[in-house]
């Protein structure tokens, strides 16, 4: 993680390249030593230290172009960040290219889709397409930018019966490395369109996406917190009743140590607890045998299943709304045996710092490819492993080797590879369980890259692997 400040060197460049932005910038550009620069580095996620050379806070896709464009001329790398869930950390011989002003959000009910540019929020969408009974395909939280959400494939609650995001993007307005303004689609710049659409960030900064909203007014959702000690008889009956689920219900298990805070509800405030999260589209009249069968294995402390505005798809994750520091890893499972159970529910007692430990279920319409194929990995995967946990200063000093034990605990059952936006800090581990989970489709992304960026100017300072270079989140 990049901390250095900038150099002499490194600041009499940034001098220059604000210079040669200024003419045109719609927006602003700080430099180190202004106090608008350390206000501008600070991300939802606050465990990532940035330390451009220069923030560039775009007004316009035309500040994009002129970033680009002139921070490649000068030898600079360019990060890109909108919410800051996950962007990649910049150093001195970066510019931070900071997109969230770009909110252009638009909804067309006729053709049931919705164009947003970088700087939008799935809330915004959520909120926007309700009144048509219209919704995205948003994550756990829809706090998260739209954009780099879905670059990096977009799993969301009702992945099984809809597929990924990016599986529904109809088309991006997107600046090369070469700082070239160009639309990709099935039919203009076809590799590109493929790449983005499940391959990450580094291929290009994206200034507008337009993608399909689907018919979603109100869903069967909810959560069953039960008390770790029911833990072992609640998630071995969920294991054994996934397969026989139908696409029409998307659900997950997480291991949670919740804080004794005020805004946990009184009767899982400070407990270890097992949640069992469920999402159902369709006729709601239906029964919910996973949820009947659960509530038979022993007896929640909090039940809210039940019918549940889709624009409020969030409060099944209650995902926090507010900015920390955070670490995160995760990964794929093959599949979930009785002893891949054991060995979970055992490497997360509830004295652990680890706060978070989800299984996802996924098959269904994960497992098929898009209508139009794009570069999305791990589709054939039974379940994702998520982690999570406080960092510095308020987790552990070792907490990253926390999340790193629970992962090698499930080595037996894993794919060896993860998911774009589970894979955790931009590291050498997650870039390799990203490799591993692209598979031969690596290679593709790779040549692409070297093809559209070979000096490499859309890579923070790490310069980490193609599908990690710049989430752009």
């Amino acid at each position: 993680m990049p901390s250095t400040i900038p150099s002499t060197t490194d600041r009499t460049r940034a001098h220059g390249l604000r210079q040669a932005l200024a003419p045109t910038l719609d927006g602003v550009a700080h430099l180190p030593g202004e106090p608008p620069y350390d206000d501008a580095l600070a991300g939802f996620n606050l465990a990532l230290a940035h330390r451009p050379a220069l923030v560039v806070l775009a007004a316009s896709p035309s500040d994009v172009v002129a970033t680009v464009r002139a921070a490649a001329d000068q030898g600079f790398g360019v990060g890109v960040r909108s919410t800051g869930h996950s962007a990649a950390p910049t150093g001195p011989g970066d510019v931070l290219l900071d997109v969230s002003a770009l909110d252009r959000l638009e909804i067309d009910p006729a053709e049931r889709t919705a164009t947003v540019g970088p700087g939008v929020t799935w809330h915004a969408v959520l909120t926007a397409g309700e009144p048509h009974g219209l919704g995205g395909l948003c994550g756990s939280s829809p706090l998260v930018g739209v954009v780099g959400y879905t670059l990096g494939g977009g799993l969301g609650p009702l992945a099984r019966t809809f597929g990924f995001a990016a599986d529904h993007v109809r088309a991006f307005d997107v600046v090369t490395p070469a700082g070239e303004l160009v639309t990709a689609s099935p039919t203009q710049h076809e590799e590109l369109f493929w790449a983005l659409r499940g391959g990450g960030g580094a291929f290009g900064v994206v200034v507008a996406m337009t993608f399909d909203l689907l018919p979603l007014r109100t869903v069967r959702a909810g959560t069953l917190w039960f008390d770790v000690d029911d833990a072992p008889a609640v998630l071995h009956r969920w294991r054994s009743l996934t397969p026989g689920l139908p696409e029409s219900v998307s659900t997950s298990v997480a291991r949670l140590n919740l804080p004794p805070l005020p805004d946990v509800p009184e009767p899982l405030r400070g407990r270890a607890v097992l949640v069992v999260r469920y999402v159902r589209h369709g006729d709601l009249a239906e029964p919910d045998p996973l949820v009947d069968e659960l509530r038979r294995s022993a007896a929640p402390l909090l039940d809210t299943v039940g019918d549940l505005p889709y624009a409020r798809i969030g409060e099944v994750h209650a995902d926090p709304d507010e900015p920390m520091p955070f670490v995160d890893r995760g990964g794929l499972l093959r599949t979930l045996t009785e002893d891949a159970v054991d060995a979970f529910l055992g490497a997360v007692p509830p004295d652990s710092p680890v706060l978070a430990a989800e299984i996802r279920l996924l098959g269904g319409a994960v497992a098929r490819p898009a209508a139009v194929p794009n570069a999305v990995a791990g589709r054939d995967a039974g379940f994702t492993l998520f982690l999570g946990a406080l960092g510095a200063p308020f987790g552990p000093p070792d907490v990253a080797d926390e999340l790193q034990r629970v992962c090698d605990a499930m080595v037996p059952w894993s794919t060896g590879g993860s998911l774009v936006n589970f894979a955790g800090p931009r590291d050498a581990v997650s870039a390799a369980l990203v490799r591993t989970a692209f598979g031969p489709t690596y290679d593709r992304l790779v040549a692409l890259r070297q093809r559209l960026d070979p000096r490499g100017v859309l890579a923070p300072s790490a310069r980490w692997s193609v599908a990690l270079d710049a989430s752009g989140a």
